[in-house]
């Protein structure tokens, strides 16, 4: 070989050395933490198949996409931004109610004070309303009396987490210079109430019930909050929710249901549920993502109201599902639900999921007139409630009702779309995740929070999204059901109802209907149409005047 050919040969080998070494470079660049196995696995994850050349061809795109997953997470999010999208309940063809006229609320003429003052502990805001109006007991009375309550059993019940005593003493001596002045705000003026403890009250804390946040103040004004201090209501105190909105362990214990100390008061309207039940607050604002307020309701046996999503503003309140989350009343019966509903409702100019319908309460209604439908399935399942159940549509037969049997839409099957709410929650709450201080949650079992947060890392969009495009056939069916009746009974946790009225946004009142031979009350469900609460509270309240299970407290507090 001459010298010639010997330098060319020695430079095409370093050439190919130095093209392979920046291949290399090059492929090593596009190597990243998704490799060709991690895809595999997570191909089982997500129930696809792809094979060898697909997933090597998404290998460069998937690394890019985690690198803006990792550039987005720097950017922190609060807990109060929402998202862009919005969920709208809103069947096609809907018509919107228009027409506002006078609520009859059904208020009582006269009531005289008890003979032994503790016992208005129990009284119906209705009652409490005619004796402070007509100046037979003060604010500040029935203030300083709640919170004589409690502390002397908040502590037992486990459902307070802060007494706002500052604040609704001073709230209530403002309420009585006005009522002494003939300047009335309503029905709830100097009306003493407890709020769950994740709608924000300037000055005190916000827990969310949750261990990393017991100490947070957030220093801003819920809406409903600012609402009910506007129609002359007293806040007494922030009761107890079981952590970050799920059952009723928080981090101060387990929240008691009055009836059953050995038991908890369910959740995640814990507090407000066991608080009202016990005569600590004359009535509670709880929310409902899937269930929070009818199943502490039941299990304390108050009446409680779950409104329209879209009804009641979130404002200031801790996000779980912002398609889901709603809020309302727990009370003593449903004229007190109806009352609070009354003030709480409405626009505000920060809450952009609300719809400003009417309410048009009439306390008084004929159920001949009304086409009531039953969820027949439901009822003749094999339940521990059952017999209760019956008498309740027996008894609204006996008050006139005709029942209609009536079935709910089957498909999509609604289990399989719970993991919408898992997905929004896992948004809410992922500096939990990020950060590990999911580990300071008291509840680490399978099926709590922080188990379900990292779990729903692996939800795709595509499948968030297909979810929500079920949920949207699932929105016009549910509408279909409801065109041919004007409400609904149901047994409270019967088949699909509670899970699919959740996602529908559909409003419902729950209300006791009996107790079991130990003492534990049961409950009914009456669901309505979309915006039309007024109708699903005048049926619970015909229900109620014709008997008297809201009547009925817990002997131990009086």
């Amino acid at each position: 070989m001459n010298i010639r050919n010997l330098v060319l040969f020695v430079l095409s080998v370093l050439f190919l050395v130095f093209y392979q070494a920046c291949t290399s470079q090059k492929e090593k660049r596009k190597t990243g933490p998704v490799t060709d196995e991690t895809v595999a696995a997570a191909d089982q994850l997500l129930g696809l198949e792809f094979n060898a050349e697909e997933r090597a061809s998404m290998l460069d795109g998937l690394n890019e996409q985690l690198e803006a997953f990792r550039t987005l997470r720097e950017h922190r999010l609060d807990n109060a931004i929402p998202p862009a999208l919005m969920f709208n309940p809103i069947p096609v063809g809907f018509e919107m109610p228009q027409v506002e006229s006078p609520s009859d609320w059904g208020l009582p003429r006269a009531v005289e004070m008890p003979e032994i003052r503790e016992e208005l502990a129990f009284y119906s805001v209705a009652q409490l309303s005619r004796l402070i109006q007509s100046k037979q007991v003060t604010s500040v009375e029935l203030t300083e009396l709640y919170l004589d309550r409690l502390k002397r059993f908040g502590d037992t019940l486990q459902c307070v987490v802060t007494l706002t005593e500052e604040l609704a003493m001073e709230q209530a001596r403002r309420a009585d210079r006005e009522i002494a002045e003939g300047r009335i705000r309503g029905p709830l003026h100097g009306i003493p109430f407890g709020v769950k403890d994740l709608l924000a009250v300037p000055g005190y804390p916000t827990t969310w019930g949750a261990q990393p946040y017991r100490d947070q103040v957030i220093n801003q004004q819920a809406t409903v909050v600012r609402k009910l201090e506007e129609a002359g209501g007293v806040l007494v105190a922030k009761l107890t929710l079981g952590a970050l909105a799920m059952g009723d362990i928080w981090y101060g214990g387990k929240t008691k249901n009055p009836w059953d100390l050995e038991q908890g008061s369910s959740g995640s309207s814990a507090g407000p549920s066991s608080a009202t039940a016990a005569g600590l607050v004359a009535f509670s604002i709880g929310t409902e993502t899937r269930g929070s307020i009818v199943s502490p309701s039941t299990r304390c046996g108050n009446t409680g109201l779950r409104p329209t999503y879209g009804r009641v503003s979130r404002h200031g309140a801790m996000a779980l599902s912002w398609s889901m989350d709603k809020i309302g009343p727990i009370c003593r019966n449903a004229i007190d639900c109806s009352l609070v509903f009354e003030a709480i409702r409405g626009t505000d100019g920060l809450d952009q999921t609300l719809v400003d319908a009417p309410f048009n309460y009439q306390s008084s209604i004929d159920l001949s007139n009304l086409r009531i439908g039953y969820l027949k399935s439901a009822f003749e399942t094999d339940y521990e409630n059952r017999e209760r159940d019956d008498a309740t549509l027996r008894m609204l037969e006996s008050l006139g009702a005709h029942l209609i049997p009536v079935e709910l839409p089957e498909s999509p099957p609604v289990k399989s779309l719970g993991f919408i709410l898992a997905a929004e929650a896992a948004a809410a709450f992922e500096e939990l995740t990020l950060t590990g201080r999911d580990d300071q949650l008291v509840n680490q079992a399978k099926n709590a929070w922080p188990n379900i947060f990292r779990k729903a890392r692996f939800i795709s969009a595509v499948e968030y999204i297909q979810a929500n495009r079920h949920r949207y056939q699932l929105i016009q069916q549910m509408d279909k059901v409801m065109r041919n009746v004007d409400v609904l009974i149901s047994p409270s946790f019967g088949g699909s109802q509670l899970a699919l009225t959740n996602l529908t946004g559909h409003p419902c009142v729950v209300l006791p209907n009996g107790f079991d031979e130990t003492g534990h009350p049961f409950s009914i469900t009456i669901v309505g149409k979309l915006f039309d609460e007024a109708t699903i509270l005048a049926v619970a309240n015909a229900y109620q005047a014709a008997t008297d299970f809201e009547e009925q407290h817990p002997g131990w507090l009086r």
